[in-house]
């Protein structure tokens, strides 16, 4: 497996990817799957913003993808960024989400970030305890703030330390 930054021609299977991810579970509370153009306007405001996105690749197809960006619009977040990691349904618990999030948490601590958080389904045990295992800790829990499937979601979030913020940037 290798892991590298996106690339345009990424998209059509991050696009597959992510509204698998949609149309099956409740990792993402959307409820529409999402189009090329979307993906590839994410991608764009993601590099444009200095934000990374990473894909996992094995034998030439791209099998999972991850990035960060802004948690909070206000300057006093600047050093917190919230992550999003997605992994083939059939690739999962093989190694990809963990390169996936360590290539994050390495970009993160070269931008001199201090915190990442992630927002999970409470329900999703697996991505909770795959969370716990790469350092993060559970932060809070809200109660029902979303709806999906017919029923109402509740989310947990989980963060991680990376470090003392360095230089301030500008996002």
């Amino acid at each position: 497996m290798v892991i590298r930054d996106a690339v345009e021609n990424d998209l059509p299977a991050i696009l597959g990817i992510y509204n698998d991810v949609i149309r099956t579970s409740t990792a993402v509370y959307a409820t529409e799957p999402v189009t090329l153009e979307n993906r590839r306007a994410w991608l764009e405001t993601r590099r444009t913003r200095g934000f990374p996105v990473v894909v996992s690749v094995e034998a030439d197809e791209v099998t999972g993808f991850a990035s960060f960006g802004e948690w909070r619009a206000p300057s006093g977040y600047r050093y917190t960024v919230e992550h999003s990691v997605h992994v083939r349904s059939d690739l999962r618990g093989h190694g990809h989400g963990s390169g996936l999030v360590d290539t994050l948490i390495g970009r993160a601590l070269a931008m001199r970030l201090h915190v990442m958080i992630g927002g999970i389904d409470a329900a999703n045990l697996d991505s909770i305890r795959f969370h716990e295992r790469l350092g993060f800790a559970r932060a809070g829990e809200f109660h029902e703030v979303g709806h999906k499937f017919g029923r109402w979601l509740n989310l947990v979030l989980m963060q991680r330390m990376l470090g003392s913020p360095g230089a301030p940037r500008h996002v």
